[in-house]
């Protein structure tokens, strides 16, 4: 590997240690209807401002030992956790659009920034909904209308993209597939099987990732990795357990492995679908 393929490597593991850190803002504040621009980050315990040089992406919890400098309270290892999946995430989105320094180009890297952000909301998703049973409108809302304007950007770009036909009917057919298992499971046994959250956020996955084979794929994966999820907790618990289990995250994973492996998955998952209908 030459020395500029390294240090290209190297800055979009930074952005996406960066970009990480943001996220961490995200995940602690927004269902706590807290702004995301100010005040500066502080010590839940103490409520000192964080300098600069303890809220270093990863390594300032590391030289810390996960506690606060001035009284010790012990930082959670989500915040280092996120910072290192955003920049391995960030590094997997750039290998997928621009596999190799000859497809360098400003096509192929707006295309990595434009579903990077794609990732990064995925990842503030995830765990917001694994704390808070909560998918936040402020993500997944905007997150449509610029899925299906950033396909029809990137085509004229010369960018790699699902087009803008495909991002809408996926939008459209994704939430309203969702919203409508979601109303026949509520017709029949009296509850909500799942929240609206969910149907906006497989909208957004459809407005992205486009219509065909993308939400075969989702559907089924998130389906699946739910229901393997659920029964291993049943079977910790005991039959009469209850306690909801989040569906977004199960989404969030589908996305990502067609994203990022679904040229080679989805040939061979289709056919394999379809022995189920």
């Amino acid at each position: 590997m030459s020395a500029l393929a390294l240090y290209i490597d190297g800055m979009v593991l930074l952005f996406g240690a960066l970009i990480g850190s943001f996220l961490n803002v995200v995940i602690i504040r927004w269902p706590r209807e807290m702004s995301i621009v100010k005040p500066r980050s502080s010590c839940p315990g103490c409520q000192t401002m964080i300098a600069w040089y303890d809220n270093i992406p990863i390594l300032s919890w590391i030289i810390l030992r996960g506690k606060c400098r001035t009284c010790g309270t012990s930082i959670s290892v989500r915040y280092p956790m996120v910072e290192a999946l955003t920049a391995f995430l960030s590094w997997l989105t750039f290998v997928r659009f621009v596999p190799t320094l000859a497809d360098l180009s400003l096509a192929s890297i707006v295309t990595y920034l434009f579903y990077f952000a794609f990732v990064s909301g995925l990842i503030a998703i995830t765990f917001i909904d694994l704390e808070h049973y909560l998918i936040p409108n402020e993500i997944s809302l905007p997150a449509i209308p610029i899925g299906i304007l950033g396909a029809w950007g990137l085509d004229l770009l010369g960018g790699e993209s699902v087009g803008i036909r495909s991002a809408a009917l996926g939008a459209l057919a994704g939430g309203g597939s969702l919203w409508l298992l979601r109303e026949v499971y509520y017709r029949i046994r009296g509850h909500e099987g799942m929240g609206l959250g969910d149907v906006k956020m497989m909208a957004m996955l459809g407005a992205f990732l486009g219509l065909h084979p993308a939400l075969i794929f989702i559907v089924f994966v998130s389906s699946f990795l739910g229901s393997v999820v659920g029964i291993t907790a049943m079977v910790l618990h005991g039959k009469d357990m209850k306690h909801p289990i989040p569906f977004g995250p199960f989404l969030a994973l589908a996305g990502l492995i067609y994203l990022y492996w679904g040229d080679t998955l989805a040939p061979l998952f289709i056919p394999l679908a379809r022995e189920f209908q």
